[in-house]
């Protein structure tokens, strides 16, 4: 984020601490597309996501005053860690243990994804066809960074159970872009 990013956090935080009536619309404006992309990776159903991004602006706007702005990009990783963890409860609700590995997984060769060529939107597609177990692995651990213990934590499943989950979905997204490059559809 440039200067001007860190300009619009600390402007929104001020109007959220003033209690100005447009520091709400003014964060909607800033996020709503970012933390779509974000809910995005997470939750394969439009009107799911909907939902979920609702329920994450307002835990954000009820719990701005307890942010505490650290510099810049502070409120953007704060607005993407809420967004992250309604997204997890979600998929928790849905399904009583969507993170179970597959009893008898597809057979699929190891390889890992070759996604050069492919768009953005192309590779999200792509990355939302994978089971919710996989999707959601491989998107903290490679998109957010967390460590296998951290997903573990998060999922309440073992550290081997990510690696596998996190194995398989590279496998099963590898195919996938395969396939798209070949035949051109999804």
């Amino acid at each position: 984020m440039n200067n001007l990013g860190n300009d619009i956090e600390i402007a929104i935080v001020e109007k959220f601490r003033r209690g100005e009536t447009s520091a709400m619309d003014r964060l909607y404006a800033a996020y709503a597309n970012y933390l779509t992309g974000v809910c995005c990776r997470y939750i394969v159903h439009d009107d799911d996501l909907k939902d979920v991004l609702q329920e994450s602006f307002i835990k954000i706007f009820t719990r701005m005053n307890s942010f505490d702005y650290r510099g810049k990009g502070s409120l953007r990783a704060w607005v993407t860690k809420i967004a992250i963890n309604e997204c997890l409860l979600f998929l928790r609700r849905q399904k009583q243990n969507t993170f179970v590995v597959d009893v008898d997984p597809p057979d699929i060769p190891d390889e890992e994804p070759d996604t050069e060529g492919l768009s953005g939107d192309v590779l999200t597609r792509l990355i939302r066809q994978l089971p919710d177990g996989y999707r959601t692995v491989l998107n903290l651990y490679v998109i957010e960074g967390k460590s296998h213990k951290e997903i573990a934590e998060m999922l309440n499943i073992k550290p081997d159970t990510s690696a596998s989950q996190l194995h398989r979905a590279k496998n099963m997204l590898a195919k996938f872009i395969k396939d798209y490059k070949r035949y051109g559809y999804e």
